[in-house]
Protein backbone atom coordinates (compact mmCIF):
# COMPACT_ATOMS: atom_id res chain seq x y z
CA UNK A 1 0.00 0.00 0.00
CA UNK A 2 1.05 3.54 -0.86
CA UNK A 3 1.09 6.29 2.17
CA UNK A 4 -1.64 8.42 -0.45
CA UNK A 5 -3.30 5.23 -0.29
CA UNK A 6 -4.55 6.16 2.96
CA UNK A 7 -6.05 10.02 1.96
CA UNK A 8 -8.59 11.06 -0.28
CA UNK A 9 -7.29 14.36 -1.41
CA UNK A 10 -10.64 16.54 -2.35
CA UNK A 11 -8.51 19.81 -2.93
CA UNK A 12 -5.34 21.13 -2.11
CA UNK A 13 -7.00 22.89 1.28
CA UNK A 14 -9.06 19.29 1.95
CA UNK A 15 -7.12 16.12 2.31
CA UNK A 16 -9.11 13.83 4.68
CA UNK A 17 -8.27 10.30 6.17
CA UNK A 18 -9.63 7.91 3.46
CA UNK A 19 -12.72 6.14 5.03
CA UNK A 20 -13.40 8.88 7.64
CA UNK A 21 -14.59 12.74 6.82
CA UNK A 22 -11.48 13.41 9.37
CA UNK A 23 -8.98 16.01 8.04
CA UNK A 24 -5.48 15.55 8.03
CA UNK A 25 -5.25 18.85 10.28
CA UNK A 26 -7.40 17.34 13.29
CA UNK A 27 -4.93 14.23 13.66
CA UNK A 28 -2.03 16.79 12.74
CA UNK A 29 -2.88 19.57 15.23
CA UNK A 30 -3.33 17.60 17.99
CA UNK A 31 0.18 15.98 16.96
CA UNK A 32 1.96 19.29 16.25
CA UNK A 33 0.98 21.94 18.41
CA UNK A 34 -0.19 20.05 21.78
CA UNK A 35 2.07 17.44 21.14
CA UNK A 36 0.09 14.18 21.55
CA UNK A 37 1.07 10.94 21.08
CA UNK A 38 -0.10 8.81 18.02
CA UNK A 39 -1.81 6.34 20.73
CA UNK A 40 -3.26 9.48 22.73
CA UNK A 41 -4.94 10.54 19.51
CA UNK A 42 -6.67 7.28 18.97
CA UNK A 43 -8.18 7.10 22.26
CA UNK A 44 -9.65 10.50 21.50
CA UNK A 45 -10.50 9.41 17.91
CA UNK A 46 -11.73 5.92 17.88
CA UNK A 47 -13.05 5.82 14.24
CA UNK A 48 -9.31 6.00 13.24
CA UNK A 49 -6.81 2.98 13.74
CA UNK A 50 -3.61 3.62 15.11
CA UNK A 51 -2.49 2.65 11.73
CA UNK A 52 -4.16 5.56 9.72
CA UNK A 53 -2.63 8.04 12.59
CA UNK A 54 0.58 6.69 11.59
CA UNK A 55 0.39 7.34 8.02
CA UNK A 56 -1.02 11.28 8.67
CA UNK A 57 2.30 11.73 10.76
CA UNK A 58 4.04 10.18 8.31
CA UNK A 59 2.85 11.91 5.46
CA UNK A 60 3.50 15.05 7.52
CA UNK A 61 7.16 14.28 7.58
CA UNK A 62 7.83 13.46 3.86
CA UNK A 63 5.61 16.61 2.69
CA UNK A 64 6.78 19.04 5.57
CA UNK A 65 6.72 21.99 3.58
CA UNK A 66 3.74 21.29 2.05
CA UNK A 67 1.64 20.22 5.36
CA UNK A 68 2.92 23.08 7.37
CA UNK A 69 1.55 25.79 4.75
CA UNK A 70 -1.93 23.67 4.68
CA UNK A 71 -2.02 23.72 8.42
CA UNK A 72 -1.08 27.35 8.48
CA UNK A 73 -4.10 27.97 5.99
CA UNK A 74 -6.40 25.94 7.95
CA UNK A 75 -5.52 27.90 11.51
CA UNK A 76 -5.95 31.38 9.49
CA UNK A 77 -9.19 30.62 7.96
CA UNK A 78 -10.72 29.05 11.69
CA UNK A 79 -9.40 32.34 12.89
CA UNK A 80 -11.14 34.29 10.35
CA UNK A 81 -14.37 32.76 10.75
CA UNK A 82 -14.18 32.95 14.48
CA UNK A 83 -13.53 36.81 14.03
CA UNK A 84 -16.32 36.75 11.44
CA UNK A 85 -18.86 35.39 13.94
CA UNK A 86 -17.50 37.76 16.76
CA UNK A 87 -18.16 40.73 14.40
CA UNK A 88 -21.31 38.80 12.94
CA UNK A 89 -23.00 36.49 15.87
CA UNK A 90 -25.48 34.91 14.60
CA UNK A 91 -29.42 35.31 16.18
CA UNK A 92 -29.39 32.20 18.67
CA UNK A 93 -25.86 33.71 19.88
CA UNK A 94 -27.37 36.75 20.85
CA UNK A 95 -30.12 35.26 22.37
CA UNK A 96 -27.73 33.20 24.52
CA UNK A 97 -25.41 36.90 25.29
CA UNK A 98 -28.95 38.14 26.51
CA UNK A 99 -29.56 35.18 28.73
CA UNK A 100 -26.76 34.99 29.82
CA UNK A 101 -26.57 39.09 31.08
CA UNK A 102 -29.77 38.66 33.03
Amino acid sequence: MQLEDYFLFLSPDDIRIKGTRVGIETVLYDYIYRSRTPEEIAKMYPSLKLEEIYATILYYLQNQEHVAQYMTDWIEHGERMRSEQRQNPSPARLRFQQMAVR
